[in-house]
């Protein structure tokens, strides 16, 4: 398992593109039948991927967890970005559709994923950090996650945020979760930016388009750098960063904290124009 140390400000202001592109960038996280983790220094969160096509995989613990499975001290979150599969949690099994979370609480000793047809695989986006106590695993629709409508057309920023795992959703013990889909014509998301000095964040972009990208944005407001990413990458964001995009095309993405608190609105905004 790849592992993602921290990164002070300062030192962020040198480095240039392939640095930042090695520090925070997560890419090739979705292989056909591999199930992919990568460890972080942020807040310990896991940020990983499982793609069954023909094969059911496992999600199997880590020789640096030190921990006889991968759920003993920990909670995680899953979210579908692609054709319907099922996740087995320690023989109860869950049914996935494209956009529905499952979360899974500490304790649970064996989780599978698998895909209802090899040509219309599943693909899910897995966050994990450190849990205190057990919730209990609990499924929760698109249909039925809290939203709010931000942004506007003028600002090609309309956009639908779906929150599932957070104080008044999903209980979690420190993970929240949830995605945000832009509108047709609409390519800015998280802007105005915000930090928050009291949790980390990991963004996920999903359904680009063939040939588009994302410029995903980092770094400290008045010390912003950017990030080139394609369908299925995924950015470690740190404290101390803004994160924020705009793209070639309408696409989505799932953003993930863990830190200190559950509070969704718990940032520090910054206005746009004393972005630098």
């Amino acid at each position: 398992m790849r592992v993602i140390h921290s990164v002070h400000p300062e030192d962020f202001r040198t480095y240039q593109t392939e640095k930042i592109r090695e520090r925070f960038l997560i890419e090739d996280l979705v292989q056909p039948d591999k199930l992919n983790c990568v460890y972080t220094h942020y807040d310990r969160m896991i940020i990983g991927a499982a793609s069954p096509v023909n094969q059911t995989l496992k999600l199997e613990t880590y020789p640096n967890l030190r921990a006889e499975y991968f759920l003993k001290r920990r909670e995680i979150g899953i979210i579908n970005v692609a054709g319907n599969g099922k996740i087995v949690a320690d023989g109860q099994e869950y049914a996935i559709k494209k956009l529905n979370c499952l979360y899974i609480g500490k304790g649970i000793k064996e989780v599978t994923f698998s895909s209802d047809d090899p040509g219309q695989p599943a693909v899910f986006y897995l966050l994990s950090a450190p849990a205190h106590i057990t919730y209990p695993t609990t499924l929760m629709t698109i249909e039925k996650a809290s939203k709010v409508q931000a942004g506007d057309a003028s600002t090609a920023n309309n956009r639908t945020i779906n929150k599932y795992i957070h104080a008044d959703g999903i209980q979690s013990c420190q993970l929240v979760m949830g995605l945000t889909i832009l509108h047709g014509g609409s390519v800015w998301n998280t802007m105005p930016p915000h930090v928050h000095d009291r949790r980390m964040e990991a963004y996920f972009y999903f359904d680009i388009p063939q040939g588009q990208r994302v410029f995903h944005y980092m770094g400290e407001g008045q010390e912003t750098r950017h990030i080139l990413i394609d369908n299925y990458g995924a950015v470690a964001s740190p404290p101390w960063s803004i994160h924020a995009g705009v793209g070639t095309a309408a696409y989505s993405f799932i953003w993930g904290m863990a830190g200190e608190n559950l509070d969704y609105t718990d940032m520090d905004a910054i206005k746009i124009e004393d972005i630098r």
